[in-house]
């Protein structure tokens, strides 16, 4: 069998998260919060590409130094009638999926926001010089700033190759 050649579909989300597509692994830094103390740990982010290249799937996996893990799995399409405009669908930390948020790429920054009635969450995602790197930030009630929780850098790394387990 030969190797599968990658094309994805015009305005797919595909096409849009092409040079995210692959397996990263890196670290996660989480700043001090009312929820907890400053901590890092081992990161693996995969994203692949589904429903016949018109849709990537986002998997990620933490894991502190203790060995406690934390995983979570979501998917981005485009809008059939705004190919510019990707939806994030997540479900994370075991709760009842969320509606989706709305995700756009402006330049090489895909940006996702996720809104409740108490904040909102910016997740923005960047491919520079063969480097990922993932900020999310948050703005409580009338904030009109966001302040960085996360910041996670990755490589991209071989499909086969070892991970921190």
């Amino acid at each position: 069998m030969g190797e599968t050649v990658h094309r994805p579909l015009p305005g797919s989300a595909c096409e849009a998260l092409e040079a995210f597509l692959g397996r990263w692994a890196g670290t996660t830094h989480w700043e001090s919060t009312a929820w907890g103390p400053a901590r890092s740990a081992d990161t693996e982010i995969i994203f692949s590409p589904a429903a016949a290249g018109r849709a990537v799937t986002q998997s990620y996996r933490h894991t502190d130094a203790d060995g406690t893990r934390s995983e979570g799995h979501g998917v981005f399409t485009t809008d059939p009638d705004h190919p510019e405009t990707l939806w994030y669908h997540v479900n994370s930390l075991g709760l009842p999926p969320e509606a989706p948020a709305r995700a756009n790429m402006e330049g090489d920054t895909l940006t996702v926001e996720r809104r409740s009635d108490r904040g909102t969450a910016r997740h923005t995602f960047r491919v520079d010089d063969g480097e990922l790197t993932h900020t999310a930030g948050l703005r409580l009630g009338s904030a009109s700033d966001f302040t960085t929780l996360m910041t996670t850098v990755c490589r991209r790394v071989a499909e086969d190759a070892a991970v921190p387990a």
